[in-house]
């Protein structure tokens, strides 16, 4: 039994990661022991008996005392390997995990540079912005910025949100001067928001897998539905609730060559999962927006449609040299979709066969 380290367990995503390798894993789904951790006690998946077998609070990841909890957790469970998804810990980890473990085990993390310029989604955008791949944007000062300037950069009509952080954190749909004041003012804990020109068009997602500069998997699916999107003003709330799996190589060869110009620029290897989020013009042309360095939730509903990146990682991880394997581009029936909640088993299903 290989005893594997999650953590940020009262997140979805890493639920999810967890539920594809139990539930989705095959042969090999019952060949990992997972122990959860996260900063919450209240955290939904630290109860979760049925993926974690040991759960346990530690310190935020920026807290002096988290590597001390950490080091505790992996002596104490004999700890082979780790999987990390909350955007802090990530870049916790890809800094400072080769100096403050005190055992060496099996990880699967970004470049810690790549990994800090790419989740900030303005330093992200500097980086494509003569790639053809972003839309117009502006950086917005809350506390100094001229409307008129911006609108003339982006349109009279935009999208703003938070420079850093996920579920559509300080999104909103802006058509006034107005509408952009009164968003800052009650969004106070934003230091920094980036204006991008309105894309209506589909959002997209392109998940490539890199283990050690090697691309081993691929995935696309569209979002188009959202978990509790009405209690979000921008209808946005990261939590996919109906999204289609999508068969999209020129997405895949966008994103491959998106990520693979920012490794060049910083002159850093690839490795980890990056998953590119998109969406597309008023001509159908995709443009990025941003581009995470972890799992997203509706990891376990595309592995339920056969691409299993979590399964996938594990393999290249604990159970191949994964300079043997191949690169997978999955493909998926056409006209397949997923269902999910929360919390809930994912469906998987063609469209054509929803209720009328």
């Amino acid at each position: 039994m290989i005893k594997v380290l999650v953590t940020g367990v009262g997140g979805p995503t890493p639920r999810s990661f967890v539920r594809a390798i139990k539930w989705f894993g095959k042969e090999l789904a019952n060949d990992f022991d997972f122990i959860g951790v996260d900063c919450n006690r209240l955290a939904y998946g630290l109860y979760d008996k049925e993926l974690f077998s040991k759960s346990f609070v530690v310190p935020r990841a920026d807290n002096e005392n988290y590597w001390k909890a950490i080091n505790k957790i992996i002596d104490e469970n004999d700890i082979d390997g780790a999987v990390i998804l909350p955007e802090l810990e990530v870049i916790e980890w890809a800094k400072n995990a080769t100096d403050k473990l005190d055992k060496k085990i099996k990880l699967h993390l970004p470049d810690p540079a790549l990994a800090a310029e790419i989740v900030n989604k303005h330093t992200l955008h500097q980086l494509l912005k003569d790639s053809g791949l972003v839309p117009k944007y502006y950086l917005i000062n809350p506390l100094h910025f001229s409307y008129t300037g911006l609108s003339e950069k982006v349109g009279e009509i935009f999208w703003v949100r938070s420079t850093e952080g996920s579920s559509g954190l300080g999104s909103l749909k802006i058509e006034n001067k107005k509408s952009l004041e009164q968003w800052i003012t009650i969004n106070p804990g934003v230091t920094e928001f980036i204006a991008s020109e309105f894309l209506p068009g589909r959002n997209m997602a392109c998940k490539l897998l890199y283990f050690n500069g090697k691309l081993l998997s691929t995935a696309c699916a569209e979002r188009v539905n959202y978990i509790m999107a009405k209690v979000a003003p921008s209808g946005i709330t990261g939590n996919t609730s109906f999204g289609r799996l999508l068969n999209e190589p020129d997405l895949v060869a966008m994103s491959v060559k998106a990520i693979e110009s920012i490794a060049a620029k910083l002159n850093t290897s690839l490795n980890g999962i990056f998953t590119v989020d998109y969406k597309e013009d008023g001509l159908g042309i995709p443009k990025i927006t941003e581009i995470n360095i972890r799992h997203v939730a509706f990891t376990s509903s595309i592995a339920a449609g056969g691409a299993n990146l979590p399964l996938d990682t594990f393999k290249a991880m604990f159970l191949e040299d994964s300079a043997i394997l191949e690169t997978t581009h999955y493909q998926f029936d056409e006209g397949m979709i997923f269902l999910r909640d929360v919390d809930g088993y994912p469906i998987v299903m063609n469209e054509k066969d929803l209720l009328s």
